[in-house]
């Protein structure tokens, strides 16, 4: 299947994700103006940069996905969370967040797919409301977090750093518990990893995942920092 090169000058002109390569890819080019961002995600597609080629849309086939109420907490985190080892804060910091996930070493990974522009776009999404952070903090230091976009009741889960022990897991599983009282219908986790794994995250045929999707747009954003 081919791959399509989007039109620089149509933030909205994406191909239907069913039409993406079996690797995942759809598109290539364009730019991460925020309207290009929310257009992506808004269709069940997503960023993702490759050193040395350019810009490169996904929408993979399975998706890994988890919906709040199958969240899974192992004895040794629930342990940490009741201990309180860490604060979580929400939005205090994302300009930070962001900076140290693109510098966490990722196993056979020699760099960062987070580029200065990446980081750039995801800032501006986080300025207009879109995009949050939730961090955890001890002793009055970043010591892990992630990053994401909200639209409608679906979280879409960027990535995660962490410094101090259980510091990114501590600021997932409470997001995610954040995100079932809210009501939210699912974080998409893009690609498996063995650590969304654990949380009960789960493949998603690529037409479930669209279905899931609409519907969660159906519902409002909430939009503004989440301090």
């Amino acid at each position: 299947m081919p791959i399509y090169l989007l039109d620089p000058e149509d933030p909205e002109a994406f191909p239907a994700p069913e039409k993406a390569h079996r690797s995942g890819v759809l598109a290539v080019g364009g730019d991460l103006r925020p309207e290009r961002l929310l257009a992506a995600y808004a269709r069940g597609i997503f960023p993702w940069p490759a050193e040395g080629h350019p810009l490169m849309w996904h929408s993979p086939d399975p998706r890994f996905v988890l919906e709040p109420d199958k969240l899974h907490v192992g004895r040794s985190l629930r342990k940490t969370l009741k201990a309180g080892t860490y604060e979580v804060r929400w939005d205090t910091a994302f300009a930070d967040v962001i900076a140290a996930c693109s510098e966490a070493p990722r196993p056979g990974q020699d760099g960062t797919w987070i580029t200065d522009e990446m980081r750039e776009g995801y800032v501006t999404l986080h300025r207009l409301g879109y995009a949050h952070s939730i961090e955890s903090w001890a002793d009055g230091k970043l010591q892990g977090g992630l990053y994401g976009v909200s639209l409608g009741a679906a979280f879409f889960g960027e990535s995660m750093f962490a410094r101090g022990p259980d510091a990114s897991k501590v600021a997932f599983a409470t997001a995610v518990e954040r995100f079932r009282q809210w009501g939210f219908h699912f974080v998409d986790c893009q690609v498996e990893t063995e650590h969304l794994a654990r949380f009960g995250a789960e493949h998603w045929p690529r037409r479930r995942f669209l279905t899931a999707l609409a519907r969660a747009l159906k519902e409002p954003t909430l939009r503004g920092p989440w301090t």
